[in-house]
């Protein structure tokens, strides 16, 4: 607890949550009463099962030490017949108990079969005495009033305490009233001698003590239940919520990465994590990860629109979104339907393979009939829209490489010409096709001729028809695919209400099915009888995982389980307190013989336990007074003391066994004391004169052996009635205090105790109290192995719950981050959390730079794969130090061809699609409602050209050092010489995910388009802008050379410009007009690295990385 001045504050959060209070409204609260009820009424049923096997082994055990013990059988038969009839009938009334269905209707049997069965016993108990007293004139006592009062409060089904506490008085009441009748031989001899010595007092005091510590196993039995019972509700809610969450986060991982890769990326990423968590740190979190696979026998189809060019110049970039949304819809629902992956799509391309997640025999049939389809919707998109657009479709078959490559944004990616409304095959797709489906023509002259095909001999041809087209379900299709048109792409919710509610459905049915299996004993009568057995294969059960001795076959988890604060130690500190009071007023009030030490020693263990009493109240009195107020409470040094020792005591094990040892045995041998102070031989001669001479000893010189052993009674209950102390240290105090009394019983003061009332005729008096203190330690250690068996099973639920989160966790974080390592965070989180599937999601932007850089002269098999994937990883890395401010985000590998943008961020998106700002987590929406501070106008926007043209100068720098390394490697010498040609365009684009499936984060624009057609004009080695880019990169100090007027298509003639770099790879500088608005970054690499100093950037930034290499 953090302290000032000397003052500290109240925290009792966890204390709460094991008030009995708290736990009732909290099921209240979760609307759980109904099924807890049911709950504890099985469980209640597994407590009258075991209160079965305890009075029929009593019973028995009487009925035999009776027949065994007593020569005159005669006239015990009354007892033993009286003892067995009774012990039937209660055996049979409650056994109705189990009919669940008669149950059910009639819930007021359970109290009524209660009370039937306590008066049953009482009436077998005092009509024994009874009898004896008008037949044989026996002065008897009883023997079954303890037991019955255990039998009340902690086996029998009553389910209100009120209802026990009642009942447990009116028999307490009844024992009184026999005494008052048959012992003290009237009332007023017993209001006389009430308080006296040895007087009535002393029975009273001990029977308020029996029901107070029958009231506190009712109350924490209760609070142990509810608290497993809450947690299993936790559990099964965790588990099920954890289940969905992960299904959600699985569904759109595989939707967009093939299982077969995104698998091998999440335990390498599940490695890496803990790895870090054990402090072992890689350079990334993707460290040279090549998922790459090689394919045989599947078809691809590459798809692009015809006059594309032209619709960028044409159509704003809100309407070519929407209307690439549409088509592209149409694409991935018909793509599903013919079972071909779409890989992705790049402004106008869009291409897909069919059997590459499962091999297909049908592939390129599957794909030719797409592509006929493909034109299908194009034709219906044109005449919707009247536009004059077409589909270029290519097919063809054989091997390819798929996978991912690089260490940011990962996307699924392949590596292996046409006629508008037709479907151009490759020989090879011809082969794999069935020629009967189709209307099948040759290729058109124009692809004969094309150097490509002609060099590796690929002959063309052309499809457009299907002939087995299904009319039926083409209706059908096209009806699931018109409701994917644009009047219907509105803000749908996630799941409907009929959904939502089904799911709530299926969770309560799967929370009532498992509050079913709860175990509610430790004792299974199918398994006990070789009934049911568990499968080896199987998981076991929490309560299988238990010994005999009721500790976990785990000693890890044993003393896990050992080491949890005990939060209920109050409770049983105010029990311990109030027991040992009663003990020392019945110790005090049993006899008159002066011992000083018979009043000291209690005295001081009273002294004791009163203050152990105070610092576990302490806490709940301040949090009474003051915690439940909103402003908090300072205490003073004196309370944070006393805090600081309670919370000590509930953490440490070794104090609480220490505190508990003490109050036992200092109770124990304070009734030693007392017992040992009595003089045997001189009570022995009185007792004799008393006979002889027919007087009464006018002062009691010894103890009354059956308050002694009421007294032991109390404390074997006081022994079990600790929380969080282990069972096995409860019972062995138990067996010492009992083995004790035993010694004390059967030859220290056998004279003594065999002298003292019996409870039946010719039964030595001193079996009467061992039989008596046995069925106490019996029936207590039943009961300890009940809570003891319900708190482990707790216990192990919510280890699973947490190893069932941890494993979630660690599931869930590395597909987190491959989902971040795919889309953007902010992407991440409104697809998750409320985008409705196929439903738009775009972002405006005033200022994006886009930039294409493409590798020249690089062949695309296995090696040169993996030698691209270590560059793409360095270019990666790059983007590390382009985190702050403008960040540069990567956009798509396709090819060799590195797509990136600078600009896409929500602080300087102008808006996002309708109603979709509340989807936006609450950081980034605060930020998106306003333009950062530091952009006090919009013209500092154009800084992201500067940005990305310092980005793509540091790509070359790069490239550069990694050709040096290959360069000295024999192998990958040959690879790639490291040439690179890079364009880059700016202006007013749209960001956002459209299709129907696989999510990918776009970009579409005019600079987009431009960016490309930059690259593909471009010069080897050279950085390509556009008139607009270089005009800004001129104004922030950067020379650009004019190129001239260069030949765009669907532009005809522009004038281009390459940025001016000499030999070192540094910007050529020129008078600047501005400069960047942040020149240092907190990161390796500076914006100003770019004017200077370029060496010592690149070196300080490649260290480590090209050491790897």
């Amino acid at each position: 607890m953090p302290s000032v001045r000397g003052s500290c504050q109240l925290d009792y959060a966890r204390e709460r949550m094991w008030e009995p209070g708290y736990l009732k409204a909290r099921c209240a609260d979760l609307r759980l009463e109904s099924e807890f009820r049911l709950y504890r009424i099985r469980l209640w049923k597994s407590y009258l099962l075991t209160f079965f096997m305890l009075h029929i082994f009593v019973t028995s055990l009487h009925c035999a030490l009776l027949l065994a013990t007593i020569e005159r059988r005669s006239i015990i038969y009354f007892d033993v017949a009286l003892s067995m009839g009774c012990s039937l009938v209660l055996i049979l009334v409650l056994s109705v108990n189990f009919c669940d269905e008669f149950i059910a209707k009639h819930t007021w049997y359970m109290y009524a079969s209660s009370i039937f069965a306590s008066l049953t016993l009482v009436f077998a108990d005092l009509t024994e005495s009874i009898y004896h007293h008008y037949a044989h004139n026996w002065i008897l006592g009883t023997f079954y009033d303890t037991y019955i009062l255990y039998m009340i409060y902690m086996f029998l089904p009553i389910h209100f305490i009120s209802g026990a506490v009642l009942l447990a008085l009116l028999v307490s009441g009844i024992y009184i009233l026999y005494f008052v009748l048959f012992i003290a031989q009237g009332f007023v001899e017993f209001m006389s001698a009430l308080f006296s010595v040895g007087g009535m007092s002393v029975d009273i005091v001990h029977y308020l003590c029996l029901n107070l510590v029958g009231i506190f196993y009712r109350v924490m039995n209760d609070t142990v239940v509810r608290s497993s019972f809450l947690d299993r509700h936790q559990y099964i809610k965790e588990k099920i919520w954890l289940r969905n969450a992960r299904l959600q986060e699985k569904q759109l991982l595989d939707s967009i990465l093939p299982p077969q890769i995104s698998l091998p990326l999440q335990k390498d990423i599940q490695g890496r994590i803990i790895m870090a968590k054990q402090g072992i740190h890689s350079w990334t979190v993707m460290e040279r990860t090549m998922a790459i696979q090689i394919h045989p026998d599947v078809s691809i189809l590459y798809a692009d629109v015809v006059n594309y060019t032209q619709l960028t110049t044409t159509l704003t970039v809100e309407k070519l979104v929407k209307l690439l949304h549409d088509l592209y819809g149409r694409f991935d629902m018909a793509a599903s339907r013919f079972k071909v992956q779409r890989i992705k799509f790049l402004g106008d391309c869009y291409y897909c393979v069919a059997g590459l997640s499962d091999p297909d025999p049908d592939h390129a049939n599957n794909c030719v009939s797409l592509g006929l389809s493909m034109i299908t919707h194009i034709m219906e998109v044109r005449d919707i829209h009247s536009l004059d657009i077409n589909m270029r479709i290519g097919v063809h078959s054989g091997n390819l490489f798929a996978g991912v490559i690089g260490e940011a944004k990962l996307q699924f990616d392949i590596w292996a010409t046409g006629v508008p409304g037709a479907v151009h095959i490759s020989s090879a797709t011809l082969n794999h096709l069935d020629v009967d489906r189709f209307a099948i023509e040759d290729g058109p002259e124009n692809a004969r001729e094309h150097p490509f095909l002609k060099k590796y001999r690929v002959g063309t041809y052309t499809v457009r028809e299907d002939f087995q087209m299904d009319e039926e379900d083409s209706d059908e299709f096209l009806s699931q695919l018109h409701a994917l048109s644009l009047c219907d792409m509105g803000a749908k919710p996630r799941l409907s209400d009929s959904a939502n509610q089904n799911i709530r459905a299926v969770f309560h049915e799967e929370l009532r099915e498992e509050f079913r299996k709860m175990p509610v004993s430790a004792i299974n009568p199918k398994r006990l009888f070789g009934i049911c057995r568990f499968n080896t294969e199987q998981e076991v059960p929490a309560h299988q995982q238990l010994n005999i001795c009721l500790t976990f076959n785990d000693s890890a988890l044993e003393r896990q389980y050992l080491k949890q604060p005990d939060y209920m130690f109050k409770y049983s500190i105010i029990l311990s307190w109030c027991v040992g009071c009663s003990l020392v007023y019945i110790e005090l009030m049993d006899t008159q013989v002066v011992c000083p030490t018979c009043f000291i020693l209690p005295a001081i263990v009273a002294i004791l336990q009163a203050i152990l009493t105070f610092i576990a109240w302490y806490k709940k009195y301040c949090w009474t007074r003051y915690g439940q107020y909103s402003v908090p409470h300072h205490y003073n040094r004196f309370s944070c003391f006393i805090f600081k020792v309670h919370d000590r005591i509930l953490n440490s094990l070794p104090i609480r066994i220490c505190i508990y040892l003490f109050l036992v045995i200092s109770s124990f041998i304070v009734m030693c004391v007392i017992v040992m102070s009595c003089k045997r031989e001189e009570f022995e001669m009185a007792y004799i004169e008393e006979r002889l001479f027919h007087y009464a000893q006018e002062a009691k010189i010894c103890f009354h052996p059956w308050v002694t052993t009421n007294m032991l009674s109390l404390m074997i209950c006081l022994t079990f009635t600790f929380t969080r102390i282990p069972i096995m240290v409860k019972t062995a105090v138990a067996i010492l205090e009992t083995l004790g009394y035993l010694l004390l019983i059967f030859f220290q003061f056998d004279f003594v105790f065999h002298h003292s009332v019996t409870t039946n005729p010719y039964l030595k008096s001193e079996y009467a109290h061992a039989l008596l203190i046995c069925i106490t330690f019996l029936t207590m250690f039943v009961k300890e192995r009940q809570i003891e068996f319900t708190n482990k099973v707790n216990f192990n639920w919510r280890v699973d719950l947490r190893r069932e989160e941890n494993e979630a966790s660690l599931t869930n974080h590395s597909i987190i981050i491959i989902l971040n390592n795919i889309l953007p965070s902010h992407i991440v989180d409104v697809y998750l959390n409320s985008l409705a599937k196929h439903e738009l999601y775009t972002e405006n932007y005033k200022m994006v730079s886009v930039m294409f850089a493409m590798l020249i002269n690089f062949e695309m098999d296995l090696r040169s794969l993996r030698v691209l994937n270590e560059i793409i990883a360095e270019f990666d890395t790059l983007l590390l130090f382009y985190k702050e401010y403008y960040t540069v985000e990567k956009i798509k590998i396709v090819g060799c061809t590195y797509m990136a943008a600078c600009g896409l961020d929500l602080n300087f998106a102008g808006s996002t699609s309708t109603n979709r700002k509340a989807d936006i987590p609450p950081g980034n929406l605060e930020r998106s409602s306003r333009r950062l501070l530091f952009v006090d106008d919009e013209g500092e926007l154009d800084e992201v050209v500067f940005v990305m043209a310092s980005y793509a100068l540091d790509m070359m720098r790069t490239l550069a050092k990694s050709n040096e390394v290959y360069q000295n490697i024999a192998g990958d010498r040959n690879i790639t010489d490291g040439t690179i040609a890079i364009g880059i365009s700016s202006g007013e684009v749209m960001a956002g995910i459209v299709g129907a499936s696989q999510p990918h984060y776009d970009i579409w624009g005019n600079p987009v388009n431009m960016a490309s057609r930059m690259e593909s004009t471009g010069l080897p080695g050279h950085i390509q802008v556009t008139e607009e880019s270089s005009k800004i990169l001129q104004d922030f100090g950067i020379s650009c050379s004019y190129r001239g007027l260069t030949f765009v298509k669907g532009r005809g003639q522009i004038p281009t410009y390459l940025v001016d770099i000499d030999e070192n790879l540094n910007f050529i500088p020129k008078a600047a007009s501005r400069l960047p608005s942040h020149q240092e970054r907190s990161t390796v690499i500076s914006l100003q690295s770019t004017y200077s100093h370029p060496d010592n950037s690149i070196n300080s930034m490649s260290r480590h990385t090209f050491q790897s290499l």
